[in-house]
């Protein structure tokens, strides 16, 4: 099956910046849209940043200008770098990737990494 393990996450301060990796292995890595989706304690899972199979981007309103997804499809690895964190951007952050051409939703991604957590002190 598809699996995906996730690299980078831990504490920083406001301001800071981190690089998130994810990893995927058995699947087709360059036909997948994957995105990025955070999920804070008590609160609804939230999509962060999706990259569709050709290279488009899009971002939540809340992390846009902020916030940078990519792909290297040769590695079948998608990165996320956070830049100027603040301290509302700590959550779980997890990956998943969409066999098909949704992305808009949680329930749209038929895979999912662990989870890796983030925390940004002020």
């Amino acid at each position: 099956q598809v699996q995906l393990v996730e690299s980078g996450g831990g504490l920083v301060q406001a301001g800071g910046s981190l690089r998130l990796s994810c990893a995927a292995s058995g699947g087709t890595f360059s036909s997948y849209a994957m995105g990025w989706f955070r999920q804070a304690p008590g609160k609804q899972r939230e999509l962060v940043a999706v990259i569709t199979s050709g290279g488009s981007t899009n971002y939540a309103d809340s992390v846009k200008g902020r916030f940078t997804i990519s792909r290297d499809n040769a590695k079948n690895t998608v990165y996320l770098i956070m830049n100027s964190l603040k301290p509302e951007d700590t959550a779980v952050y997890y990956c998943a990737a969409s066999r098909a051409r949704l992305f808009s939703r949680a329930f749209d991604y038929d895979y999912w990494g662990q989870g890796t957590q983030v925390t940004v002190s002020s």
